[in-house]
């Protein structure tokens, strides 16, 4: 069985430090902080459209790009001062890594990030793959990821399950014929 998990909300709880970093790019950018449930609210598209959100509609798009790329620097450099595992997330990975099914991680956090956080947080060696938001031309709702991680474990749908917290993960799933 291929099993193919989200990273934020789902194996890691990485709202404290994604609030931070983007509260720390409006402040650079001379803009009031945003609470922070509003601004996880914004989560599951990639960091650019985070960015974009959270910096307010009517934003142009060359400070949109400035701002993403601020927010980037700060959370590579603050990613792992809060997050931490949910409960319960390292013993039911290890269980299902002695169980010898194929894990991986597909997310619109950026590859090297989540790398990062994955091997701090104990995780690394269970996954065989991560894919982020950075590996594909087209991010998680589009399919593009679960099929290559399908191709690559030579499984089909029928063999393969999406682990996720949002819509987005329903979306991409069905997109690709997975449960």
């Amino acid at each position: 069985m291929l099993i193919i998990f989200d990273l934020d909300g789902t194996l890691i709880d990485s709202s404290t430090d994604l609030a931070i970093s983007m509260n720390a790019t409006r402040e650079h950018f001379g803009l009031e902080r945003l609470d922070p449930k509003l601004i996880y609210s914004y989560v599951g598209n990639g960091a650019e459209v985070l960015v974009r959100r959270a910096m307010g509609p009517g934003t142009p798009e060359d400070r949109v790009r400035e701002a993403h790329a601020f927010f980037l620097r700060f959370y590579r450099k603050h990613a792992l001062e809060h997050t931490k595992l949910f409960p319960g997330v390292r013993e039911a990975v290890l269980q299902l890594c002695h169980q010898d099914h194929a894990l991986t991680v597909l997310t619109n956090k950026p590859v090297r990030i989540s790398f990062d956080i994955m091997a701090a947080l104990g995780l690394g060696e269970c996954f065989g793959r991560v894919y982020g938001g950075d590996s594909f031309p087209r991010k998680k709702p589009d399919p593009v990821g679960i099929r290559t991680l399908m191709d690559e474990s030579n499984l089909d749908a029928t063999q393969t399950l999406m682990v996720g917290d949002s819509a987005v993960d329903v979306q991409t799933a069905r997109a690709a014929g997975v449960r």
